[in-house]
């Protein structure tokens, strides 16, 4: 039987989730696993809602479609939770992760989502304002991949970062570099969850 651990990511068009899907896909692929990491969007414009994918396994991924099932669910923009055609906890099993950009606590951010007497763990993190401090600009998805890696067991911080100043050194310069970095570390410290 195959087993993926798959993750669904949700935000709006320049937030970074399908760069952060990649991300995520390409360190997890460094650590030997086999990955997908694909996007769900059209031809949107700023701000539209945009929808990113990963299926990890151990093994071959023969599976080719959306991930409709995930037990991690990161959401970059919090506007999107009450729109119910986005619906942001469709499909999660009883023991689902969620990882919220906001600077609401996870009981609220349950509440919200509603989840309430549900086995799934709720984090939150103040995303945008820590890539304002260190980035310079709202783009919550670095942090998010910190809290991510403190969230769950299935990616580090060190192979994210490797991964981050590896493939995109080349791409950005150094100070873009640190302050992505500075982000995922502070997402990483920073996610409170229960």
């Amino acid at each position: 039987m195959e087993t993926y651990i798959e993750v669904r990511w949700h935000g709006r068009a320049q937030q970074g989730v399908v760069t952060a899907a990649k991300v995520l896909g390409e360190a997890c692929l460094r650590s030997g696993k086999h990955v997908q990491a694909f996007p769900e969007f059209g031809p949107e414009r700023m701000g539209a809602p945009v929808r990113a994918y990963n299926r990890i396994s151990d093994e071959q991924i023969r599976l080719h479609c959306q991930v409709t099932e995930p037990k991690y669910v990161l959401i970059a923009d919090p506007t999107l939770i009450p729109i119910p055609t986005v619906g942001v906890t469709d499909g999660t099993p009883e023991d689902a992760i969620f990882i919220v950009n906001t600077p609401k606590t996870p009981a609220q951010m349950r509440k919200e989502l509603g989840l309430e007497g549900k086995g799934a763990k709720v984090f939150t993190l103040d995303a945008a304002q820590i890539s304002l401090e260190t980035i310079g600009r709202v783009m919550p998805n670095t942090p998010m991949l910190g809290a991510l890696a403190k969230a769950t067991n299935f990616i580090t911080l060190d192979a994210l970062v490797d991964n981050f100043k590896e493939n995109y050194a080349k791409k950005f310069s150094p100070k873009v570099i640190e302050g992505n970095v500075a982000a995922m570390n502070r997402g990483f410290e920073e996610v409170k969850g229960e």
